[in-house]
């Protein structure tokens, strides 16, 4: 069932309301110069749907303000609605609010509550927004479980649920719907400016929804700036009880800097050692890094060989999870548009839901050995996508280039070249698919012309 899932913003006064065009208007009747756009994110709606009442928690990560709460709430809520729902059979409690104080260091007495709404054997749709500010809310969430007749879905905004182990804490009774940031297929249509502009804005500022209300660069660039500051550093710090501030800001601005080149922690810890760090050790680099990865903020792409068949352990990649953040880290300065472009094309598949390495292909140049690189080797299910990021294939010598991997590649597998070119599809003589930029990104069927 396909549902469509809108997100409702007035740019006049700069918020972002998940409801209903007429309700966003009335909202900001009194407001001026605003004009109300919509975002459809009908992907996480249709996973919700299609889990639903499967005897599971639904767990609802991602990177905060990147639009869980209201996926729940009235998303999905209005969708249960429309499909027949009682409104007295979807209950929820949003844990944050002063009235809901009294359940924060009483789990037991938010547990009663919900049952005693309860009040006959058709199913019931508890969503459970912020559940992390109540103590030991693990033995309430898996004790509703006990109940047949209902069907869970949870949220949070601290980096606790921030966190990829999230799932571990129902044993096996939990499973994720990840929440990213808009790709650009839903940023493009409500950003107001011609493809390649939204582009370059995309490229600049990203994809978080919010993004798409701030009117100048100036709020854009302190939107980001604050976000990644105040909520995100501080969750981490938080939840790790990290020591060294100094140290993790200094290991997020080389990951930033080092997005689409090769790197490792022991890459990051001879940096630290070269400028006079001695009390650090290779252990706390590994471990604040893969904080930053169990909180959403980048992802680890490993290096995999495709023609011997496996990975290689070091040195692998690491992407954010938005542009904008990755841009604000470094204020804006390193703009190398090749390794954006990378990162943007890794972001979108992984959002299509393929796992995706960093591919490595030896090629034999008379008595060398000679590895070349594939930027991603894409695979969901059976099929598989070696994909190649070039800025242009402008003469016959930059194809040539570009190619050179993929030509060596001995399977028949799609082989693809994505350009930031506004062209055409068209294949080289071996037969690889070249792509524009947008092409790829608005339309997920252009990778099998």
């Amino acid at each position: 069932m396909t549902v469509t899932a809108k997100i409702f913003i007035d740019s006049g006064n700069g918020k972002c309301y998940y409801a209903s065009e007429e309700k966003c208007r009335m909202r900001h009747k009194n407001s001026t110069g605003g004009i109300v756009v919509e975002i459809k994110r009908d992907k996480y709606l249709n996973q919700l749907i299609e889990k639903r009442k499967d005897g599971m928690i639904k767990v609802i990560t991602g990177i905060r303000r990147c639009g869980k709460s209201y996926l729940l709430d009235p998303l999905y809520k209005n969708y249960l609605l429309e499909d027949g729902v009682s409104p007295d059979h979807i209950i929820k409690f949003e844990l944050d609010r002063a009235i809901n104080m009294k359940y924060h260091s009483n789990p037991e007495m938010l547990e009663r509550d919900i049952l005693d709404l309860l009040k006959d054997d058709e199913t019931y749709y508890v969503i459970l927004d912020e559940i992390q500010l109540v103590e030991r809310f693990e033995f309430v969430v898996s004790g509703l479980l006990h109940e047949p007749n209902i069907d869970i879905y949870i949220t949070g905004s601290n980096s606790k649920f921030l966190s990829t182990d999230i799932i571990t804490e129902f044993r096996g009774r939990g499973e994720q719907i990840h929440v990213n940031a808009l790709s650009f297929a839903e940023f493009y249509p409500v950003s107001g400016q011609e493809k390649f502009d939204a582009w370059n804005e995309y490229l600049t500022y990203g994809g978080m929804p919010l993004i798409v209300s701030k009117r100048s660069d100036a709020e854009k660039s302190s939107y980001l700036k604050e976000l990644f500051e105040q909520t995100y550093i501080s969750d981490i710090v938080e939840r790790n009880h990290i020591k060294r501030l100094d140290i993790m800001d200094a290991i997020v601005n080389i990951l930033a800097s080092s997005v689409g080149s090769l790197t490792n922690p022991q890459k990051v810890f001879e940096t630290f050692k070269s400028n006079g760090e001695k009390e650090l050790s290779l252990n706390t680099v590994n471990s604040y890094i893969s904080f930053l990865e169990d909180a959403f903020i980048v992802k680890k792409a490993l290096r995999f060989d495709v023609k011997g068949r496996k990975y290689i352990n070091t040195p692998q990649k690491y992407y954010f999870s938005d542009l904008g953040l990755r841009n604000a880290r470094l204020n804006f300065r390193q703009q190398e548009e090749s390794h954006l472009m990378e990162n943007a094309i890794y972001n979108e598949l992984i959002m299509r839901g393929f796992n995706v390495d960093v591919g490595v292909v030896e090629i034999r140049e008379g008595n060398k050995r000679i590895q070349t690189e594939v930027d991603f080797v894409c695979n969901l299910g059976g099929n598989r996508y070696y994909i190649q990021s070039a800025l242009n294939l402008a003469t016959p010598e930059k194809t040539l280039q570009e190619s050179r991997s993929l030509n060596h590649i001995p399977d028949n597998f799609k082989k693809i070249i994505v350009v930031k070119d506004y062209i055409k599809p068209w294949k080289t003589e071996e037969g690889i698919l070249v792509l524009g930029i947008i092409d790829f990104l608005l339309n997920e069927a252009s990778i099998d012309k």
